[in-house]
């Protein structure tokens, strides 16, 4: 008999204290009933579709012997094994491997069978055939490897459902794919300009240090009667932060380690949006990065936790504004086009000093917005904190207030 699962929808109503009438008990128990027998009809699979492997307790992986389905294009990875060939030595081949999560992942889903490698002699039993690991015996054999745990287990295989790709942030292995490091401001090539920049920059700092004096705590504003030109109000309330501010400074602690080596903070998953172009043997860069943390041992994280998970994690671009429509597209006569100015070398680092009066042009990329560009911040963390099988999603971001004036 084929399982059916019940139809869900509104409730006629709601549960009395008494506990309702003869009727509303009735529709309970035949809803109960029908959700209990769909749980245990024998779930069936097409041999066609089904995969087979052998679990390696020894090394922690399942040996996909028969690969099916559309699973693997976003699971497994391919490992150089040791293996042995007819004259009795041993040579290095690939295979197909499944971390323990993708083989738990698969088992409960009956679309992989795996027996278990065992090392002893099997003289005389060749022709006995085994049966596969039941669900039961794969959670008991695989949950605890390779720092895999019952609540690390359920995010990914919840995750997996939804449709998103799951990684692993650190690799386990030599063998196991990972994304490129991203490129920071150092990682870009730089120009002319500032390759001469960075040769005078110590003769500069010192001409300007001599021009405009030491900084005077008690005077911040530093407004000169000859030199005003260049002052903004973002330069204004610059010189008005006297209090250090923003992530650069390091949160002050009483400690010489404020984060203790067993904290549950730490990253152990990459996902990947469904529609993102995912390639197993050369993942992209993660758009978002997890913590898996137990709710019922695991504290809020403090500030020095949070600090640690953010120093670890590239900056992420702010989001561009929304487009409200197409923009009306004025042609300009030839005669108020305005000719590229070549500004000289040394009126870029003495521009204080020699005030430009052509406009610069300004730029046809709109501006982020100011609030949503907070509202996403600089970095982001999701910490799924799971509460007995309940599984919570928690973003964390680091914002940057001193970065986005307000007038």
């Amino acid at each position: 008999m084929r399982p059916v699962i019940p139809k869900r929808g509104e409730k006629d109503f709601e549960p009395a204290a008494g506990g309702g009438s003869g009727l509303q008990v009735h529709v309970l128990d035949r809803a109960r009933a029908a959700m209990f027998d769909a749980l245990k009809a024998d779930r069936a699979i097409s041999s066609k579709s089904a995969s087979y492997g052998i679990w390696c307790p020894q090394i922690s992986r399942v040996h996909v012997t028969v690969a099916r389905g559309i699973h693997f294009s976003v699971m497994g990875h391919s490992a150089a094994r040791p293996t042995s060939i007819d004259n009795g030595s041993t040579k290095l081949q690939k295979r197909l491997e499944l971390l323990p999560e993708e083989a738990l992942y698969l088992i409960e889903r009956g679309a992989l069978f795996c027996w278990k490698d065992i090392q002893t002699d099997l003289t005389g039993l060749d022709d006995i055939e085994g049966a596969p690991m039941s669900v039961q015996q794969a959670f008991a054999e695989i949950i605890g490897k390779e720092d895999l745990t019952l609540e690390k287990y359920q995010v990914f295989a919840y995750l997996r459902r939804l449709g998103y790709v799951i990684t692993r942030t650190d690799p386990p292995s030599p063998s196991y794919p990972a994304p490129p490091p991203r490129l920071g401001s150092d990682g870009a090539p730089l120009s002319f300009y500032q390759r001469l920049s960075s040769i005078f920059s110590l003769f500069t700092t010192s001409v300007l240090r001599f021009w405009r004096g030491s900084f005077n705590w008690w005077r911040p504003l530093r407004i000169s009667r000859w030199i005003h030109h260049d002052k903004s109000y973002g330069k204004v309330f610059k010189s008005l932060r006297v209090i250090p501010a923003g992530h650069s400074v390091a949160p002050h602690s009483s400690r010489a380690t404020p984060v203790a080596p067993s904290s549950p903070y730490k990253i152990f998953y990459n996902m990947y949006k469904p529609s993102t172009n995912f390639r197993k043997t050369a993942p992209p860069q993660p758009d978002f990065q997890i913590v898996v943390i137990n709710a019922r041992t695991a504290f809020v994280p403090s500030l020095y936790e949070l600090t640690e998970l953010f120093n670890v994690l590239p900056e992420i671009p702010p989001p561009l504004p929304r487009k409200r429509g197409a923009p009306s597209i004025v042609q300009s006569s030839p005669a108020t086009v305005a000719s590229p100015v070549h500004t000289s070398t040394f009126r870029h680092i003495f521009s204080w000093l020699l005030p430009s009066s052509t406009p610069q042009p300004v730029s046809s990329q709109p501006r982020p917005h100011p609030f949503a560009a907070l509202k996403t911040g600089k970095k982001n963390i999701v910490i799924a904190a799971v509460d007995s099988g309940n599984i919570s999603f928690f973003r964390f971001s680091q914002g940057a207030f001193e970065e986005w004036p307000t007038l």
